[in-house]
């Protein structure tokens, strides 16, 4: 199958074209490499073609579905940081949107059968139930939050008035190797490379809120099964539960033998106090699960940043 994964050389997007060539797919990236994107060419898996390319581009983007005509999109370059969403909202919608309809365009214009989309946790807000599912009321907080919302009703629009088939993966908060541990969201990787060199760490709020961490190759194991299942629909992919920012200094502190000092922080613009979901509809449909523990994804972390 011929698969074009926007953002493959980012941190999700790189584990997810790893998987699709182990499966014997061929796959080109489309990736701008753009500092604040995550996107580096150390991560492109040598197998997969790479067009260094921003998807606002739309007479690059023209040529490259031209060149490599996909069956299917795996659509995940996106301003991703909520923080930066707030500070300069026309930039995400930029992004998250028009690039989103240049993406959809060209899928139609080419004769591409699908798009696996990576939406996000944040569309929900502030939730009144918990846990979180895919009937969940959508309530986003932040303007990154409401560009993933809107990008899921193109979505719907497109298939109906075009025929391409869609997979929605509303996600937690991805964790794991090659995440960016320089800019202002994953703080596991923030926190992992401070505790790996010895400097303190900055903790918001009151360290209680608890978010959904998902192990990034748990990720990257979805959107294979979305090859082929899971059409015209969304679905939640996380682990099922909260960790708090406190429990995540604990862990890392206990792996890593060392307990950085501490400086409080108040809340971030956005950020959600209490997020988890509930997987069983990716249980049942898509037969997904995560398999990887906390602990075992954080290890795998660490091990990672302290090789590179």
């Amino acid at each position: 199958m011929r698969i074009l994964v926007t953002g493959g050389a980012g941190f999700i997007g790189s584990h997810i074209v790893d998987r699709y060539i182990a499966a014997g797919h061929e796959v080109a990236i489309v990736d701008s490499l753009w500092d604040e994107g995550g996107g580096k060419e150390a991560n492109v898996n040598p197998k997969a073609t790479l067009y260094r390319a921003d998807i606002t581009d739309e007479a690059a983007l023209v040529q490259i579905f031209d060149e490599v005509r996909p069956e299917v999109v795996s659509h995940h370059a996106a301003q991703h940081s909520v923080a930066v969403s707030a500070r300069d909202p026309q930039l995400d919608a930029r992004v998250n949107v028009l690039g989103l309809l240049s993406i959809l365009q060209n899928c139609t214009r080419v004769g591409a059968r699908k798009v696996i989309f990576a939406g996000s946790g944040a569309s929900y807000g502030t939730p009144e139930q918990l846990p979180i599912d895919e009937e969940t009321i959508q309530r986003p907080e932040s303007p990154y939050g409401i560009t993933k919302m809107a990008a899921e009703h193109y979505l719907r629009f497109w298939h109906e008035a075009h025929g391409l088939d869609y997979t929605i993966f509303r996600y937690g908060n991805v964790y794991g190797p090659r995440q960016d541990p320089n800019g202002e969201a994953g703080v596991i990787s923030i926190f992992a490379k401070r505790f790996l060199t010895r400097q303190g760490v900055r903790i918001d709020w009151d360290g209680e809120q608890r978010k959904d961490y998902v192990f990034v190759v748990d990720v990257a194991r979805a959107s294979v099964l979305a090859l082929e299942g899971g059409d015209n629909d969304v679905f939640c992919i996380g682990s099922g539960k909260g960790t708090s920012v406190n429990e995540i200094y604990g862990t890392l502190a206990g792996i890593s033998g060392y307990e950085p000092e501490i400086t409080r922080a108040p809340k971030r613009p956005g950020d959600i106090y209490l997020s988890y979901f509930s997987c069983d509809k990716a249980r049942r449909v898509l037969g997904w699960e995560p398999s990887v523990t906390f602990e075992e994804g954080v290890r795998a972390t660490m091990e990672f940043f302290e090789q590179h």
